[in-house]
């Protein structure tokens, strides 16, 4: 989201009514239905502590604040079912079925028809991120968000009806299997929403950009995992980047490139380290160069965009809180530089804007960011993985050279409420909940 957009978001995305004429969507029906409360059904693929599953659906089991204001989605929202595809010690779902009254299935289709035969459900969460899986000659996990994804969408297709679906992160380890639920869910007008949490952390120090910026070259740091954290780094990226001036024009090519090869890249000024030492020193700002001797070495994903844009995605050492971003605006000599901020205790608080936007999606129908950005960002990483396979070739990528607009929110009244406010205030959880909060502290 360009700034106007993110900031209206994250200051009201407050559960307000549907959007004008979603009365004749394609699935019809729901402002009815919100005279009670929207039926949720949950496919995931492990259900233990600070798992995706735990993260995102304590956020509809429990109040929780957002912008400093108490929000209770059990006003609006029901979890009704739940599938898992595996099980793990310290597996949650047992506890969630006795502590709520959740009802669990043997499979993706019980859960959406409530064990009968059509759609029962207003919302689907498809949460396919953790749990064990084997990886690919590209190092990918094979997590199965496409066979959810399908499965779900038969469900719909059986019953003449659809509704909003959200699918955590990435659409898939493997472009076309993304490109193919994308296309499928434009022709079956199914509301989709994807996508990371870390574009709606809290930025310190505060870092919008208004639409249009003459945005010349950007750097986003990770230190994490090279795929699922890449990822993450990715979307930071692309939701700044995205409304910069001139609109998004899609990706020509990409490399991925370690040791002396990365290096080798920032001296030919294919990226920069100025930028890169920029938003490390908003983590680091007694030394923000320090990084350049982080262990294991960095690492790093070139894209290089239609319209002649380049920017990088680095890991910088090992810490899985670090999600920091530079840029520099043309005629402007200081870069802009941030980091998100996840949370206090290191608990992922940005989980809560994330089921948030969620929430608005399956109240509205409308996601709150284009799910293009995700579909790129799909096809950026598994491009990625390949040149890495490959030892840093630069793969072009012209099924990537599509163009999309971010989302606009403006819309959206002002409320004047302040980010983050911490939820220790919160109602204390209770059930399983509340034992994974302690945990978390």
């Amino acid at each position: 989201m360009h700034a106007s957009s993110r900031r209206t978001f994250l200051k009201d995305i407050a559960l307000a009514a549907p959007l004008p004429g979603l009365a004749e969507s394609a699935w019809g029906g729901l402002q009815a239905k919100r005279a009670g409360r929207l039926k949720v059904a949950a496919a995931y693929t492990v259900f233990t502590h600070r798992s995706h599953a735990n993260v995102i659906l304590e956020n509809f089991l429990e109040p929780y604040y957002f912008n400093g204001k108490l929000v209770d989605p059990r006003s609006n929202f029901e979890v009704v079912s739940i599938w898992g595809d595996q099980s793990a010690p310290g597996d949650f779902a047992d506890d969630v079925i006795r502590d709520y009254g959740v009802s669990r299935y043997d499979s993706i289709a019980g859960a959406l028809c409530l064990g009968g035969n059509e759609l029962a459900v207003d919302g689907v969460l498809s949460i396919a991120e953790g749990g064990l899986y084997y990886r690919n000659n590209f190092d990918q996990i094979l997590f199965p968000r496409k066979r959810f994804f399908d499965e779900i969408a038969a469900v719909m297709r059986k019953s003449k009806r659809v509704v909003p679906l959200f699918t955590d992160k990435h659409l898939s380890y493997r472009w076309d299997w993304a490109k193919e639920m994308y296309d499928t869910a434009r022709a079956m007008k199914i509301p989709f929403m994807a996508g990371s949490s870390i574009p709606l952390a809290e930025r310190r120090p505060a870092l919008e950009l208004p639409s249009e910026s003459p945005i010349e070259e950007a750097v986003s740091i990770h230190g994490g995992p090279v795929e699922i954290y890449g990822f993450h780094g990715l979307e930071l990226l692309q939701s700044i980047v995205e409304s910069r001036k001139g609109g998004e024009s899609g990706v020509s090519r990409v490399q991925f490139l370690e040791g002396r090869a990365l290096w080798e890249a920032a001296e030919q000024g294919r990226w920069s380290l100025a930028l890169a030492d920029a938003a490390m020193a908003t983590e680091l700002p007694l030394n923000g160069k320090a990084w350049r001797t982080f262990q294991p070495e960095p690492h790093g994903i070139l894209v290089e965009y239609k319209d002649g844009f380049r920017a990088a995605v680095l890991k910088a050492g090992d810490d899985n809180i670090r999600w920091n971003f530079a840029c520099r605006l043309r005629g402007e000599t200081e870069p802009r530089a941030t980091r998100c901020y996840v949370g206090p205790w290191r608990n992922r608080y940005c989980f809560k804007a994330l089921s948030h936007g969620i929430q608005h999606h399956l109240l509205n129908g409308k996601a709150p960011w284009p799910v293009e950005r995700t579909l790129l960002t799909t096809g950026i990483l598994d491009t990625a993985m390949r040149s890495r396979s490959r030892g840093g070739v630069a793969l072009p990528t012209p099924h990537l050279e599509f163009a999309y607009q971010p989302n606009d929110f403006s819309a959206f009244r002002e409320t004047g409420l302040t980010w983050p406010l911490i939820d220790e205030a919160a109602p204390e959880p209770r059930g399983v909940i509340a034992k994974a909060s302690q945990l978390r502290r």
